[in-house]
């Protein structure tokens, strides 16, 4: 069982920063695809980005505002949101799945996180 858990979510104004850490238990977390997944009220769970041991994922609205990060000795994967938009307003979730996923679909991962609220104010 892996347990995954997300921090640093909040209130930012547009064109602000924030940077979402997610922790996961395990001891082949390098072998883990992660991603970042979120989802806004009355709207279907998207993917934000994704990594896996080699390969790395933008959804077109993340490309160039987002990087996704990971850690692996310390079993941590990041989001660096930059040029924040209302549009990014979302609950969003780290997810783990084993390698060989889909790294952009949500029906590969196994493992979801709560989730953290990301809020931009215009």
């Amino acid at each position: 069982q892996v347990q995954v858990e997300e921090s640093g979510g909040g209130l930012v104004q547009a064109g602000g920063s924030l940077r979402l850490s997610c922790a996961a238990s395990g001891r082949t977390f390098s072998s883990y695809t992660m991603g970042w997944f979120r989802q806004a009220p009355g709207k279907e769970r998207e993917i934000v980005a994704g990594s896996s041991s080699s390969n790395t994922y933008y959804a077109d609205s993340a490309k160039g505002r987002f990087t996704i990060s990971r850690d692996n000795a310390k079993n941590t994967v990041y989001l660096q949101m930059d040029s924040l938009k209302p549009e990014d307003t979302a609950v969003y979730y780290c997810a783990a799945g084993r390698a060989g996923v889909t790294i952009f679909s949500p029906l590969g991962y196994t493992y979801w996180g709560q989730g953290t609220q990301v809020t931009v104010s215009s």
